[in-house]
Order: C-alpha cells, then sequence, then structure tokens
C-alpha cells in the first residue's frame, strides 16, 4: 500500500472511531434519561446528535475523495466502501439515540409505572456491547467479534419481541398507563433497530475481510442454484 494511501485509510478509521465513540455515549445517556426521567441530560442528547450529522458529512466528504484522488484496490477499496456504510449506520444510531431521549422526555411528564414491559437495563447493556464490538471489530478487523455481534443481535431480537405482548397485557391491566406503555414500546423498537445498524457494521468488517456481502446471503445461494438448475436444463 502506498504511504499516502495508508496514511488516510489511517484517516478514515480515526473518524470512524470518533463518530462510533460519540454515538456510544449517545447511546449510554440516552438508556440513563429514560431510567432516571432525567429531562435536561435527554435534552443534551437530543441536542448532541447535530454533531454526529456534521461529523458523518465530513467523513463521507473524506472517503469520496479517498475514492477519486487516490483510486484504491482490493482490501483498501472495499474498506474504504465499508466506512462510507458505516457511517450512514453510525448517524442513524445517532438519530435513534435522539428519539429515545425525546420518548425520555415524554416519560418524564407521566405517572410512574410499577412494571415496564422490557427490561431496560439488560436490553441496554446489550445492545451497548454490540455497538462497542461492532466499533472494536472495525478497528482491529477482528472477525470473531464481528461474529459476536450477530449472536447478541439475536438475543435482542428476542427480548424485542416479548415487549408487545407483555406491553398489550399491562395496558389491559392499568389502562391509564397506555401513554407509558406506548413510550417504552418505541425505546424498545429503537434500541432493537440500533442493534441492527450495529450488526450492520459487523457484517461490514466481514466484506472488508472476506470480500462478500454477507446480506441476503441464502437469496444469493438461492437464486446462484436457480441459475445453476437452468444451465444445467439449457
Amino acid at each position: 500500500m502506498p504511504r499516502f494511501l495508508q496514511k488516510k485509510i489511517m484517516q478514515l478509521k480515526k473518524r470512524v472511531v470518533d463518530i462510533g465513540t460519540l454515538c456510544e455515549e449517545q447511546l449510554r445517556d440516552a438508556i440513563k434519561c429514560v431510567a432516571t426521567r432525567d429531562v435536561e441530560l435527554a435534552e443534551r442528547v437530543i441536542a448532541g446528535d447535530a454533531e454526529i450529522d456534521l461529523m458523518e458529512i465530513d467523513l463521507e466528504e473524506e472517503c469520496l475523495n479517498c475514492l477519486a484522488l487516490h483510486q484504491p484496490v482490493a482490501f483498501d477499496l472495499r474498506y474504504v466502501v465499508a466506512v462510507l456504510k458505516m457511517n450512514n449506520d453510525l448517524e442513524r444510531i445517532g438519530d435513534l439515540a435522539k428519539s429515545i431521549a425525546g420518548q425520555a422526555r415524554g416519560l418524564a411528564g407521566e405517572a410512574e409505572v410499577a412494571e415496564t414491559p422490557f427490561d431496560l437495563r439488560a436490553m441496554g447493556l446489550r445492545v451497548e456491547r454490540m455497538l462497542r464490538y461492532a466499533l472494536d471489530a472495525v478497528v482491529n478487523i477482528d472477525v470473531e467479534q464481528a461474529r459476536e455481534v450477530r449472536v447478541l443481535d439475536d438475543e435482542v431480537d428476542t427480548m424485542h419481541a416479548g415487549t408487545y405482548n407483555r406491553a398489550s397485557e399491562l395496558m389491559r391491566q392499568h389502562p391509564q398507563q397506555i401513554e407509558q406503555m406506548i413510550h417504552y414500546v418505541n425505546i424498545s423498537r429503537q434500541l432493537e433497530r440500533i442493534a441492527d445498524h450495529a450488526c450492520n457494521i459487523a457484517k461490514d468488517v466481514l466484506y472488508i475481510t472476506e470480500g462478500e456481502i454477507p446480506r441476503h446471503r441464502r437469496l444469493q445461494k438461492k437464486r446462484a442454484e436457480q441459475e445453476a438448475g437452468r444451465t444445467k436444463q439449457e
């Protein structure tokens, strides 16, 4: 790898880490303000999303300049393309953390509930861990850690799936708490979506190392089998 391109790749990696670190902080604070009903913290999270948006724009420009000026190939090309995709996922994570803070602000104006429809602490910790593992996998190009993110995603999906049924039961038992339950269902959904974006970042690490796009692999395999069958018939 030419020295100037290596330097540019390292700069892109640093920018991803910077955005990712801010997203981690936003996510952690968003979950905290739900648990504590801290309106001031919620407002800071909401205001902090603008910085992530600006960083996302800067990183996209850096990636496009790298592609145009340095014309990377093979591993380097995959890395720059993956950073472009990760950049979008991180920006969406920032948006979702902002949305969770908005739900926390709404909850703060409602009465406390005796039971929430999901375990905020347990789900929040898993999602935070997924994002941390995904970013570590990017920095170290660690395939095993990337695969661990995908395992945790299944756990988050299961937790989120149970939220709807429990929220429905609690709404029937306590109809005066419908507003609160709606907020909690939305928070669960937003955490599940953050987990999906962390999983996308992990998949991009697999793309960098293996050169294959892991999304919809089953559909790709099925299409290849169908094409092979048609070729055999001809």
